[in-house]
This record gives structure tokens, C-alpha cells and sequence, in this order.
């Protein structure tokens, strides 16, 4: 009878062998702990809070050049302006929808949104 060989490769173990996987394991779960907290605690999340109305004197250079009753019409009049290539934008004020241009834009837009039928 001869004798059988099994060869084992070039894999070593050591008594401390077991333990580095483990704590590889659990320094992984550290770090995600780390991160999840990072990410949900209050005051440091990096989702971005929802938009706060405001008073239509509260948005800077913003000036407002049309107050329509429904953000629909809010919509097509900013759009309307956009085709002529000023640059506007939507705010839900305190006072309801404004569309907003910049200062140098003003007379152009009140000109166009007086134009609309």
C-alpha cells in the first residue's frame, strides 16, 4: 500500500489565522456604522431639504415681473420667456407663484408678459 500524498498548497495557518477574518468582518461593519450615522444624523445630511416659501422681497437679485394664480400659468409664462431667451425662474412665494428675472431683464419681460394674451 502506498502512501497518499495531499498536497495542502502553499496555505499556511497559524493560530492567529482565525482571527483575521473576523476582525476584517468587523472593521467593515465599523465603517458602514460610521457612514450610516454620518449620513442620517440630524442637521449633517447631505439630502437636500425641501425649498422654504418666502416673502417676493426675499430672493435677491431676483425681481418679480409676473404673479399669476396658478403655477401652470406660472409655468407658461416662464417658459414664454425662456423662448425669448431671458432667464427666468418659478418661486412659490408667501404671496403665491412669481416668475422671476434678473434686474437687467426686467423691462424686456414685463414687456413680453404684457404682450400675452
Amino acid at each position: 500500500m502506498a502512501s497518499e500524498r495531499v498536497d495542502h498548497g502553499a496555505v499556511q495557518f497559524t493560530s492567529a489565522s482565525f482571527l483575521v477574518g473576523p476582525l476584517i468582518a468587523f472593521g467593515v461593519v465599523g465603517i458602514l456604522v460610521l457612514l450610516l450615522r454620518w449620513t442620517f444624523t440630524r442637521g449633517g445630511s447631505v439630502v437636500a431639504k425641501p425649498a422654504k416659501s418666502g416673502r417676493v422681497d426675499e430672493y435677491g437679485l431676483l425681481v418679480s415681473v409676473a404673479a399669476p394664480t396658478t403655477y401652470v400659468e406660472a409655468e407658461i409664462v416662464r417658459r414664454t420667456l425662456e423662448d425669448h431667451r431671458i432667464r427666468a425662474t418659478l418661486a412659490q412665494t408667501l404671496a403665491g407663484p412669481r416668475v422671476m428675472v434678473f434686474e437687467h431683464d426686467v423691462e424686456r419681460a414685463r414687456a413680453l408678459v404684457d404682450k400675452r394674451p
